[in-house]
């Protein structure tokens, strides 16, 4: 993985966190960091250059006019008001090449000197078995803080840990012997034919961007909400809301529209394409 500084662009080192997506079902954590960015006022500032991403290209995602940009598949943003840095994943990552890749990010977010990893993602609402409905939607967190997962900031803030972790699972073992390089046993993750319900969890990206940060000494959060495929604004509204709490993020930084919190993305806009034309009816 190589990452490109834009020309005249320079990077803040005092941008010490650094928030990315985890693709998965609903696209959820992408379309939090595309609110993020649009509201924090952050500035592409450079992109990273990885083989295991698949190629794509497309429009500016947050101008309102044509100015000649392109979005490429991962991008990287600054916002010194708020001190972070966001990576905007924009395609997936080539089969069987999520390890890799989970190494190189985890190689570039320690170089660049990052201190805390926040990593945003969704999962399958058909995986939810304990649902609440009293206490509406929940957000789930994975933490390295301890062993277990737990983090006593993230109990405060009323998030639910992601309970399904088990760091003595054959797979959660298998992705910490892979980063860490100290396994004294033979461990293979299991293929797709041969995952179990307990296998679902590390089996998905956000699994192996947790181990690969864990395992560089980062400090890494997973924010985690469950839905299904649709329309999921406002999931991706409820991460950005959770990853504000979790960094104490002041909506006074934000740059909203008519006294809002949040900017909504101009790409959003034709999200669904246009609507329907009311003169057939």
């Amino acid at each position: 993985m190589e990452f490109f500084v834009e020309d005249g662009k320079r990077v803040n080192e005092d941008c010490s966190t650094l928030i990315l997506p985890a693709l998965s079902i609903g696209n959820v954590g992408q379309l939090a960091v595309d609110l993020l960015v649009s509201s924090s006022g952050a500035e592409r500032v450079g992109y990273l250059d990885d083989p295991n991403l698949l190629p794509c290209v497309g429009n500016d995602a947050y101008g309102p006019l044509p100015c000649g940009e392109i979005a490429l598949p991962l991008e990287v943003y600054e916002s010194s008001s708020i001190a972070t840095t966001l990576a905007q994943q924009r395609s997936p990552v080539a089969k069987g090449m999520m390890i890799k890749f989970a190494e190189n990010i985890a190689n570039f977010a320690a170089s660049s000197g990052k201190k805390h990893v926040i990593v945003l993602s969704s999962l399958d609402f058909q995986r939810l078995h304990n649902l609440n409905m009293s206490r509406g939607p929940q957000v789930y967190y994975l933490s390295n803080a301890e062993s277990d997962g737990r983090d006593d900031h993230c109990e405060r803030l009323g998030f639910g840990r992601l309970n399904e972790y088990d760091s003595e699972g054959r797979c959660w073992k298998y992705l910490s012997s892979i980063f860490e390089g100290n396994s004294k046993e033979e461990l293979t993750f299991p293929s797709e034919d041969d995952l179990e319900d307990i296998d679902y969890y590390p089996s998905l990206p956000f699994a192996a961007l947790f181990s690969a940060f864990k395992a560089r000494g980062l400090k890494v959060t997973c924010l985690l909400c469950y839905c299904s495929e649709g329309d999921n604004i406002p999931e991706a509204f409820l991460l950005a809301e959770a990853l504000s709490k979790l960094t104490g993020l002041s909506p006074d930084k934000f740059h909203g529209e008519e006294g809002g919190k949040w900017r909504i993305p101009y790409s959003w806009k034709s999200m669904y394409g246009a609507p329907p034309d009311m003169s057939m009816f």
